[in-house]
């Protein structure tokens, strides 16, 4: 029997209520980042900042290592039961993770049972978000129209970066809000409040978006869909995504999540100041994203790559010297911004080139696992790494550790060859092309 054609709604209503899921889910995981400047003296007992940093940057590491098996449990069920069930499950755990912040007692009230249940909970939020990268990555490369999946695509950062954007404004705003006495006792714990409701919010309108059509015919041809059997028979694409992604998360995080630290525990800025300074670049980084990947659907991922591979490991030690030895907001922003421009040539496609390595039947997972192993144990651990090298006196150290990382990705990029021109995407929807005007006929039988 012919496959009569799905009713969706348009492109831009599917890629809106994804990337809102999306955001939330990041502002949640962020909003740790972005207030443990605050809440580092709550749960730990009093000693040097950067000691106190360096526990809650061990945490927030933490929580990447459970992301691996966030992206193998939601990579699974998203390949199995559908996009849209997967990235409403993702958005609830985080949400609830979120409220355990935000009410958990501190150490003075509690002891050490206080930074254990932090530990718990942020690994409740890693599960989630292991989840939710490989799965929302499919989704909007799948949704997306043929031919410009790089532009709706990079709106995976756009929101992820949003997410960040909205931790710092909410930060910005209790700071103008609040003395520094009340953030540092009580006034962090709003941001994570926020973020509980907010999740609630867009549980609800995940549940209206319309399911991929990629998924719904893999569905009735495969019966064989999301396992670790399966991805075995794709050695080679899941290496890839290691590859490319070693050196993008580490510079990633390096250029947005540790800069603020940076720009305050080293460079010696004042808090507040260096709010600002990050708001306002990551604005501007965020607008970039469509635009570099819209230039991809023109003139290929790998270009993109290349570039970011290439300018990232020449330039990031210079940029990293500067800023910790700058005394001006306004060059420190210059560089932040510099960094950004780099990170940029990865952020906005890498989504889309994972997602068009792999077949439908194994995309979430394929997209989800290698990439939650690789930022897991990279991604995750840069702050940490930073830190520990800088309370070892050896701080200078880290900026080659990011630069040798992004060399190692360059030498994936060069090899990899043009991911748009082989996309498995391309040949699903010449497929549903086929099926909608009746000129192929749909599969009666199920395939292993």
């Amino acid at each position: 029997m012919q496959q009569q054609p799905v009713p969706t709604k348009s492109v831009a209503s599917n890629v809106i209520r994804g990337s809102l899921g999306n955001l939330i889910e990041w502002y949640d995981w962020y909003a740790y980042a972005a207030f443990s400047v605050y809440f580092a003296s709550v749960f730990f007992p009093s000693g040097n900042q950067t000691a106190q940093l360096l526990n809650t940057a061990g945490i927030f590491a933490v929580g990447f290592l459970v992301r691996p098996l966030g992206g193998w449990v939601f990579g699974r069920y998203a390949d199995r039961f559908g996009r849209r069930a997967a990235l409403t499950l993702s958005v609830l755990l985080m949400g609830a993770g979120s409220l355990g912040i935000a009410v958990l007692p501190g150490y003075a009230q509690i002891g050490t049972l206080s930074p254990i249940l932090l530990v718990v909970l942020r690994l409740l939020q890693g599960l989630s978000l292991g989840g939710e990268y490989g799965t929302s990555a499919t989704y909007l490369s799948e949704v997306a129209s043929p031919h410009r999946r790089g532009f709706y695509s990079s709106f995976q950062y756009v929101t992820l970066t949003s997410g960040q954007l909205l931790a710092l404004g909410v930060q910005i705003i209790l700071q103008q809000l609040l003395t520094s006495a009340q953030l540092h006792a009580w006034g962090w714990r709003i941001a994570f409040v926020i973020g509980a409701a907010a999740a609630l919010t867009v549980m609800w309108l995940r549940r209206t978006m319309d399911e991929s059509e990629n998924f719904t015919l893999a569905a009735e041809e495969y019966t064989e869909r999301g396992t670790l059997r399966l991805l075995l028979r794709y050695p080679k694409e899941c290496l890839t995504v290691v590859g490319l992604t070693l050196g993008g998360t580490i510079a990633f995080y390096t250029f947005t999540t540790y800069m603020q630290k940076f720009m305050i525990n080293t460079t010696g800025l004042p808090k507040e100041q260096v709010t600002w300074i990050n708001f306002v670049a990551l604005v501007i980084f965020v607008c970039l994203q469509p635009v570099f990947g819209a230039f991809s659907d023109r003139v290929g991922r790998r270009t993109l790559l290349i570039g970011f591979g290439v300018s990232t490991t020449l330039f990031t030690v210079p940029l990293l010297y500067a800023v910790a030895n700058t005394d001006s907001a306004m060059t420190a922003f210059v560089l932040m911004m510099a960094g950004l421009l780099m990170v940029s040539g990865y952020t906005s496609i890498n989504a889309v080139v994972k997602a068009e390595l792999f077949p439908a039947r194994i995309r979430a997972l394929g997209v989800g696992l290698p990439y939650a192993l690789t930022v897991a144990i990279f991604g995750g651990s840069t702050e940490y790494v930073a830190l520990w090298l800088k309370n070892a006196g050896h701080e200078a150290w880290f900026f080659y550790y990011v630069a040798a990382a992004a060399l190692i990705s360059l030498v994936v990029y060069v090899f990899m060859g043009e991911s748009s021109k082989r996309s498995q995407l391309e040949r699903e929807a010449l497929e549903l092309s086929e099926l909608e005007s009746g000129s192929r006929p749909a599969s009666s039988g199920d395939k292993g």
